[in-house]
This record gives C-alpha cells, structure tokens and sequence, in this order.
C-alpha cells in the first residue's frame, strides 16, 4: 500500500510544475510591449519623406519657438513701418504685406495640421479596430465558457438556478442586430426638425 503511494506521487507532477510551464503577467505584458514597439517602429519606417517633413513642420508649429519666432518678427515689422526702427525704412506703411504673408501662411499652415490630423485619425481608427476585435474575441470566449461551467454544472449534478438572462449570456451576440438597435436609439433620440421647419396649414 505504501508502494502504490509512492507511484502515486511520483506519477503526480511536482508543485508548481504546471504553473512554471505557463508565463507569467510580467513575462506577457513584456511581450506585448515589444510587440506593439515594433508595430510602431514598422509604421514609422513606412512613412514617406513627405509625410516626415510634413510632421517635422507640425511640431514646430505647435512649440513656442514657433511663437517666439512670430513675436519677434511681426513685431520688428509693425514697429519699423508704424513708429520707425534706426537703420530701416517704412517698406510697409500700410501693413498690406504683412496681412498679405500672415494670410498665405495661415493657409499652408491650416493644410500642413490637417495632413497630420489625418494621419492621426487613420490610426486612431486602426487602434480602435483592434480594440473592437479585442473585445468580440472577449464576448464569444466569456459566451463558450458560460457554456462550459453550466454543462459542468449539470454533469456534476450542481444545482444552478438558470434563468433567461443566464440562457441569454450563453447564445453569441450578434453584431449586425446590436449595430441596428443603437442606429434606431440614434434616430429616435434626434428631434424631429422637418416637421417643426414646416408651415403649420
């Protein structure tokens, strides 16, 4: 009897063997950064030398250099052609060339951050795709494992008060329905304007 204890646990795996097979959550969060830096790194290599110095454009933009630069600038030219600099002639008494330059580079200016709001919101739309098949992946694991834990419930003889939400939870949602209900709650929630627009006969 002692020897088929000793089978017993020789056949019986070590203490924490199954669980020194299996990653830990450092060792996963790890490999999704990498992951998710190289996907990064890759994206960035694929830009375009144009799109690189539309970027560079951009950020100088949006830094106060950029502004300091304006300060400096705009304010040598008013107060040369408004009051008189030592060393320099009124060329703009009317300050038309100014307002001439000002206008034309708010323009390309206005172009260059919506080329990289652009590319901003293409990938903002793939992070929120794969947040959406993320969560899909989530929705149909959790559905087959409620599936799983009541037909274990039920080999085990486990009395489990099942109700309609319960039976709900088991069946996949299905997306085109989901997408339809929160179209016909949109359409409901906006006023009706065309009838308010309209003359009373």
């Amino acid at each position: 009897m002692l020897g088929n204890r000793s089978q017993a646990e020789n056949a019986r795996p070590p203490h924490g063997a199954a669980a020194s097979d299996a990653p830990s959550l450092d060792a996963i969060l790890e490999r999704n950064i990498r992951t998710l830096v190289e996907r990064r790194r890759d994206e960035e290599s694929a830009i375009t030398r144009q799109e690189k110095l539309v970027g560079a454009i951009t950020g100088f933009i949006g830094s106060m250099g950029f502004v300091y630069a304006h300060v400096l600038v705009f304010g040598v030219w008013i107060a040369a052609n408004l009051f008189g600099m030592p060393g320099i002639s009124r060329f703009d008494p009317q300050l038309v060339h100014i307002a001439t330059l000002a206008s034309v580079e708010a323009i390309f200016l206005s172009t260059f951050v919506l080329i990289t709001q652009n590319r901003m919101a293409a990938a903002a739309h793939k992070r929120a795709e794969l947040d959406l098949q993320i969560s899909l992946l989530t929705e149909y694991e959790l559905t087959k494992l409620i599936a799983v834990v009541v037909a274990m419930a039920e080999r085990l003889g486990v009395k489990t008060e099942v109700d309609e939400q319960l039976e709900e939870l088991k069946q996949d949602v299905a997306v085109d329905t989901v997408l339809d209900k929160i179209e016909s709650a949109d359409e409901r929630a906006q006023p009706d304007t065309r009838s308010a627009a309209d003359p009373v006969a």
